[in-house]
């Protein structure tokens, strides 16, 4: 299964550094859609990524617009994560894909309401307290994409550690 992250104008380099760092981990292609909040050259993406970003499949669009055209959500296996969302996100079978896509909004306003909106049968959530607004957006993306890889059997992954196979 191939799993595709997207992250719809994220705001704080080191965020989306760490994303970036688990998506090399986990063999999770990332799409960032512009505008971005920072530059892909900035020092603190760099360093959340550590030395894993020519690990990393990235493709970078212009806008949210392009991304759509390009990935249509009714053609392609799609989901959006939000605080919005009336479905459990490890309440969909994830495994019944050969490709997912999951999109993430920017950390201070999440997806346009519009695309929530028409794709509200799409919508997934991480479950939390009433009272506060949200979880990190790297600790998002990570909770998510480990269900999605969980539900896989962790497919490509390896499961037993180096240490113990020498052992």
């Amino acid at each position: 299964m191939k799993l595709n992250i997207v992250m719809c104008e994220p705001e704080i380099p080191q965020n989306t550094g760490n994303i970036a760092r688990t998506c090399a981990a986990i063999g999770a292609k990332l799409h960032l859609i512009e505008p971005l909040g920072f530059k892909i050259e900035d020092k603190y993406l760099k360093r959340a990524g550590l030395d894993y970003w020519d690990k990393l499949e990235i493709e970078i669009h212009d806008n949210l617009e392009k991304f759509l055209e390009k990935y249509s959500p009714i053609e392609n296996a799609m989901f959006f994560a939000t605080t919005k969302a009336e479905h459990c996100y490890s309440d969909i079978d994830y495994s019944k894909y050969q490709e997912l896509y999951i999109m993430f909004g920017k950390e201070t306003k999440g997806l346009p309401e519009e695309l929530l909106k028409k794709y509200i049968d799409k919508t997934i959530r991480i479950p939390m307290r009433e009272s506060l607004r949200s979880l990190n957006l790297s600790n998002s993306v990570a909770i998510i994409a480990y269900e999605v890889l969980r539900q896989n059997k962790f497919d490509n992954l390896q499961e037993i550690s180096n240490y113990f196979l020498k052992l």
